[in-house]
């Protein structure tokens, strides 16, 4: 394994020698100039993280689920973006997961010596019953972290799709990835400190192959998150006001209409955009795939009747 003072993430970054001489807005703008070059990285990986989204979509499609796996920040990332999933979108907390070294523990405080073993994170994966109908991506902002190997190689043996994700090129984790993005986000404002550029680039990485994803299974209309699932009374706000922006009614409708469909937006949305019945709104998104466009034609056309029949 290469030394971890040969990568590019562990170089020190010669705009900040003398960060600790600076004065306070000096440290400000000197940060904000270097995070300004994770954009540009990231353009640079846009084939990468397209097959990458491709993969997922094929495995949702098909029963399957999203893993990602990862230790310290890398984990941290994935976690963030798994959890947001349920709400945003109404899937099952099962269909996008984040596996992190050395467990649930691990969030709040480091666990020594987890990441370190390829071991734990190939039994991490066994346990969550990873199959080949799943996509695994791999996080390290090194490329070299233990536990991500190892539940690389674990996925790859059982024949789920994988992918690495880090910030040098080359990396360890690349050689057991089906697909590698590697975002070169070079030396850190603070030599070492990946939680900074690498780390936001990750994290903007996976919120770009989530949402990427869900839009490509029917989760989105228009730019609207039209199955999100109302569980307090902000998303419940949020719900009405989709439903009266797409459908040009009143709060009021769309909140009695909302009622009516237990506070499900898609059904909402094709009730009142095709003068239907809350039965006939439900078999057309379910004979359009979930997607809301496609829904309202097939009700407006009566290709769909009460029953679901064609």
């Amino acid at each position: 394994m290469s030394k971890l003072s040969t990568l590019t993430t562990e170089q020190r970054n010669d705009k900040t020698k003398s960060i600790d001489n600076m004065t306070t807005a000096e440290i400000l703008t000197t940060i904000n100039d270097e995070d300004r070059k994770v954009a540009t990285a990231i353009q640079k990986v846009i084939p990468q993280v397209e097959a990458t989204v491709e993969a997922v979509y094929q495995s949702l499609k098909n029963g399957g689920r999203l893993f990602y796996v990862g230790a310290g920040t890398s984990g941290r990332l994935g976690i963030l973006d798994a959890v947001e999933c349920p709400p945003t979108y109404s899937t099952p907390p099962e269909l996008v997961q984040a596996v992190m070294a050395g467990g649930t523990k691990a969030i709040e405080k480091a666990v020594e010596g987890a990441e370190d073993s390829e071991t734990l994170g190939a039994n991490d994966l066994k346990e969550r019953n990873v199959t080949e109908l799943d996509v695994v991506i791999g996080i390290a902002a090194s490329g070299r972290t233990p536990y991500v190997i190892g539940a690389l190689k674990y996925a790859k043996e059982i024949g789920a799709s994988t992918a690495s994700l880090s910030s040098n090129e080359g990396s360890m984790i690349s050689r057991f990835a089906d697909i590698n993005i590697e975002v070169l986000t070079g030396p850190e404002v603070i030599t070492g400190s990946t939680r900074m550029k690498a780390a936001t680039a990750h994290k903007l990485i996976l919120n770009m192959i989530t949402t990427t994803t869900m839009i490509k299974i029917g989760k989105v209309y228009e730019n609207l998150m039209v199955d999100v699932k109302v569980s307090n009374q902000k998303l419940k706000e949020r719900a009405i006001s989709i439903v009266s922006t797409i459908t040009d009614v009143s709060y009021e409708r769309a909140k009695e209409t909302l009622k009516k469909t237990n506070f499900e937006v898609k059904p909402a949305i094709v009730m009142i955009k095709a003068n239907t019945s809350l039965n006939k709104a439900k078999h057309s998104i379910q004979k359009a795939d979930g997607f809301v466009r496609k829904a309202i034609d097939l009700a407006l056309s009566g290709g769909v009747g009460e029953n679901g029949q064609l």
